[in-house]
């Protein structure tokens, strides 16, 4: 299988490893603020970081004007993925996009100075390098600019596990309505945020902070941390004070983020104590919820969803130039739903690259395996109801690990 292929257009299709001393780092770089789909996920300072921990058989399929290692080599389009060889018990290959607990979404990177070419040089980069010719993209926008661009060429896809999740967009709300954002929520609501928030200061005052100082932001991870490994996570031995590696990875994505100012720490703290925590990568005006703690001891107080309001409140006033904040909840997950009206809609995404004789089995394939794991998770509900234990929820299936 070639490395490096020659497109139409004059554009250079490549396949690396997620290498960090690579002389193509920088144009990676370059390529996730310019893109037209922000994804923080797969730019080059959150998934280098995550390479140790998350990273395994992982590669880059990139499109770019000329060879990566070529001096002033610029990116169009950058994807991480794995080939899978026998998703459905059968020797039916496809190109999965890369996800972990930590990678809620998987737009590809596509150049926003001309997304329409950038798409077309991805689909046709498999081929070119002798990979297979299907992509799997996994929670995927289903509505908005990439469903556009495939629909507007004529590509062949489907769609699976699709839901909406909870966003918080002020963009869609003229500046003088923004105040009365919150307006949608009950009296009944209302008067227990009230409660709630005279339980949690009843001892002493508990102050909203939102850090983005590198120093700061190390710090707050390790209280983050500390704060999973007293509830129930560290009781299972899940929580990250027993993932070593991927206290790692945090580590190591906080400081990149917070370097270009790409992260926040949103938290809510009485004296030295922190009683939530919630993490933030930041792309422009963006903010992506990465992960959430609070405090088990104060369960009556909610301090989680304490600070899910204080943070949509400072939202609202201007705090932080954020405009936007992608719940990155799985289905059924309220807390990014509470507070925030606007709803992104997520799907798991097969796309055809390019002819593929065989698409339409992988089609049918994908959706007789999306029916038994829907099949399993009802009858892991029900058998959880009655007391025993429920299946883990498969693989293919959107949620996230954290």
């Amino acid at each position: 299988m070639p490395e490096t292929a020659t497109l139409p257009q004059g554009l250079v299709a490549a396949v690396r490893p997620l290498d960090p001393d690579a002389p193509w780092i920088p144009a990676w770089r370059a390529l996730g603020p310019a893109s037209a789909i922000r994804n923080p996920f797969y730019e080059a300072g959150y998934a280098l970081a995550a390479r140790e921990a998350f990273g395994a058989g992982v590669r880059l399929l990139i499109v770019a004007d000329r060879p990566p290692e070529a001096p002033g080599a610029r990116f169009h389009a950058v994807w991480p993925f794995r080939v899978s060889r026998r998703r459905w018990g059968l020797p039916l290959p496809l190109l999965m996009g890369w996800t972990h607990g930590y990678c809620p979404f998987g737009a590809p990177l596509l150049d926003g100075a001309d997304p329409a070419a950038a798409l077309a040089g991805l689909l046709a980069a498999p081929r070119a390098l002798g990979l297979p010719p299907r992509l799997l993209l996994p929670n995927a926008p289903a509505d908005g600019l990439l469903p556009d661009l495939l629909a507007a060429r004529g590509t062949a896809s489907a769609t699976y596990w699709p839901h909406a999740r909870g966003l918080l967009d002020l963009t869609v709300h003229a500046p003088e309505a923004r105040a009365g954002y919150l307006g949608h929520l009950s009296g009944q609501r209302r008067r227990k945020l009230r409660r709630d928030h005279g339980r949690l200061n009843a001892v002493a005052p508990v102050a909203f902070e939102m850090l983005d100082a590198p120093a700061d932001l190390d710090r707050a991870l390790t209280e983050h941390a500390a704060l999973e490994a007293a509830g129930w996570k560290g009781r299972a031995g899940t929580g990250l004070g027993q993932r070593p590696a991927e206290v790692a990875f945090l580590r190591a994505a906080l400081a990149d983020l917070g370097r270009a100012g790409g992260v926040r720490i949103a938290r809510l703290r009485r004296a030295d104590r922190t009683l939530a925590s919630l993490i933030l990568p930041v792309t422009g005006s963006e903010a992506w919820v990465l992960k959430i703690a609070h405090d088990e001891a104060e369960p009556e107080a909610a301090p989680g969803i304490q600070l899910v309001h204080r943070l949509t409140e400072a939202v609202v006033s201007g705090t932080g130039a954020i405009a936007r904040i992608d719940s990155c909840a799985p289905p059924d997950f309220a807390l990014g739903s509470l507070f925030w009206i606007e709803r992104r809609e997520i799907a798991h995404l097969l796309v055809a690259a390019g002819h593929d004789s065989l698409f339409p089995l992988a089609r049918t394939l994908e959706r007789a395996r999306e029916h038994v794991a829907r099949a399993r998770l009802a009858g892991g509900r029900l058998t959880s109801r009655s007391g025993r234990s429920a299946p883990a929820a498969p693989a293919s299936a959107p949620g996230r690990g954290p």
